[in-house]
């Protein structure tokens, strides 16, 4: 064999390359690293009791939740292994009344913005509508879907798109109105803005009117709003500049691939906003995954 014919050295980089971790797929499952960092939520939620009946296997209805959050389908129709129906839906709404799915959020954001992993210099916020087939709270007339009742979710991100805080309301309630809102549910208390470390708030024209100026201006955000009577303008790339708002698009269309979040079937507003924090929960999973502190190999078995 020749010089020539000899495979390349492994380079630190190719090495470094080799080491990113694997793509993480859909979550159906709470793996064993994700379990360790939300135990302690559900054990000061309800703490062990010397007397009474044990409780049921929190992991497995947990992931029972997770599998109607993406699914969609009926409490009925969930599978068997999860244990009976009406013990699973009976922690979610217990959970979701008591904020423990919003605990679970915060838990996970905290750690990623110990590690920096929380990109607070630019910030994005919008609303995206979604049927309410069943109605209950905080439904309203969908102005894009005929009038029927329609819900409508507001969500503020990161600069890489991550979920800070959401609301819900009626599908006639502007986005405007729902701002301030939004940005007070942020779910962990966010770096003070300093003159090096601005903070700037993206939005679009539908936040061009009074109200939301108001808002913007009790806080300490440096607004980026287009003018509605304004043209679309091509971000200048030859002075640094880039899109900000479109992070926001993308993680509202991760969040409509979870069905029972693009389609309303849960009457109590809680159980619905609980599936949405849920959902932003482990999105900011995957950010652990991405940054290599998450084991993604080690899922608790699916026993059919």
């Amino acid at each position: 064999m020749t010089i020539s014919q000899r495979k390349p050295k492994r380079t630190a980089k190719n090495s470094k390359r080799s080491k990113r971790p694997k793509p993480l797929g859909t979550i159906w499952y709470v793996s064993d690293s994700l379990w360790e960092r939300i135990l302690p939520i559900f054990q000061a939620f309800w703490p062990d009791k010397p007397t009474g009946r044990p409780v049921g296997d929190w992991r497995q209805i947990l992931n029972g939740i997770i599998f109607r959050m993406r699914s969609g389908c009926q409490w009925d129709h969930l599978p068997r292994k999860y244990g009976p129906k009406s013990t699973v839906h009976d922690w979610f709404q217990r959970w979701c009344q008591g904020g423990v799915m919003r605990l679970i959020w915060a838990e996970l954001v905290t750690e990623c913005d110990e590690l920096g992993g929380v990109d607070w210099e630019w910030q994005s916020a919008d609303g995206w509508l979604g049927k309410a087939r069943f109605g209950g709270e905080k439904v309203g007339k969908n102005p894009t879907d005929r009038g029927k009742a329609g819900t409508k979710k507001s969500v503020l991100v990161d600069g890489e798109g991550g979920p800070l805080g959401a609301v819900i309301d009626g599908a006639n309630v502007p986005d405007a109105q729902l701002l301030r809102a939004t940005i007070e549910a942020i779910v962990v208390d966010p770096p003070k803005p300093t003159t090096e470390s601005p903070q700037h708030l993206c939005l679009d024209k539908g936040y061009d009117n009074p109200t939301a100026r108001e808002t913007l201006a009790g806080t300490t955000y440096i607004p980026h709003v287009p003018k509605i009577k304004e043209d679309h303008k091509p971000v200048d790339r030859s002075k640094g500049h880039k899109p900000r708002r479109w992070v926001v698009e993308r993680t509202l269309a991760w969040l409509s691939k979870c069905r029972a979040i693009l389609i309303r079937y849960d009457k109590k507003h809680e159980n619905y906003l609980g599936l949405l924090q849920l959902a932003c929960a482990l999105l900011w999973y995957r950010r652990l995954h991405r940054m290599g502190r998450c084991d993604a190999t080690s899922y608790q078995q699916d026993t059919s």
